[in-house]
């Protein structure tokens, strides 16, 4: 854009005596200066949807640059506050994420120091009440511990007391073994057989469980390259 400067002080004229010849205003002093403002129009941007080309600035002052975070006006911003903005999102000690890209952030995103992070690991939320999860970038866990094949083994033993039956024998007054239907005198007692226990004793045993190897105790995951901001 061009802006307007005066070929002409006409101004000074006035001051000269009567006669000079630079007293007099010519037509073609005043025909620069119009095409200096024509032109100095022509390039200015107009005040209802301007168009800007080249590396438009925004002027210093408090509107243009320094803005709260959050601001959600049609202000314009310049692309410090951007960038500043951007940096607020991810401040020292956050983790940047990407599925397909190994570039390193500072890189992408233009601010901080970053490094490599978690390599082989991953991450798990903290937990105060938890020993293992209760330090930020606590480490723990194998990727290579061995799942055993194991058998369990439960034996049941039955204990049998013994017991006894009874067999009713028919019994006379004398004691002798017979019914008499003469008198229908008839006396009944009692015999028992001898006790004696079985010795019942089950074993159970269950089949073999699990696995033996390496790598055979993986969480399911999904590789990813990560990034922790240190400075």
């Amino acid at each position: 854009m061009t802006n307007y400067t005066k070929a002409t002080n006409f101004a000074t004229k006035d001051a000269l005596s009567s006669g000079n010849p630079l007293k007099i205003v010519k037509g073609t002093e005043i025909d620069t200066e119009f095409n200096n403002i024509a032109t100095a129009i022509a390039t200015k941007a107009d005040l209802a949807s301007p168009t800007f080309t080249g590396t438009p600035t925004l002027p210093t002052g408090t509107i243009a640059t320094t803005q709260s975070t959050g601001n959600n006006t049609t202000a314009l911003a310049t692309t410090a506050f951007v960038q500043a903005a951007l940096a607020a999102m991810y401040p020292v000690g956050s983790i940047y994420t990407n599925a397909s890209v190994s570039t390193n952030p500072a890189t992408l995103l233009g601010f901080g120091t970053w490094t490599a992070f978690g390599a082989g690991r991953v991450m798990v939320g903290f937990d105060s009440g938890n020993a293992l999860f209760d330090t930020a970038e606590e480490t723990g866990g194998s990727a290579n511990a061995i799942t055993v094949s194991h058998t369990h083994t439960a034996t049941s033993t039955v204990t049998d007391p013994g017991h006894s039956h009874t067999i009713r024998t028919a019994d006379d007054s004398n004691n002798q073994t017979g019914i008499y239907m003469a008198n229908l005198n008839i006396y009944t007692s009692d015999n028992s057989t001898q006790t004696n226990t079985t010795g019942i004793t089950v074993a159970t045993t269950n089949a073999s469980a699990g696995s033996s190897g390496t790598d055979a105790n993986y969480q399911p995951y999904i590789t990813v390259y990560m990034w922790k901001r240190t400075v």
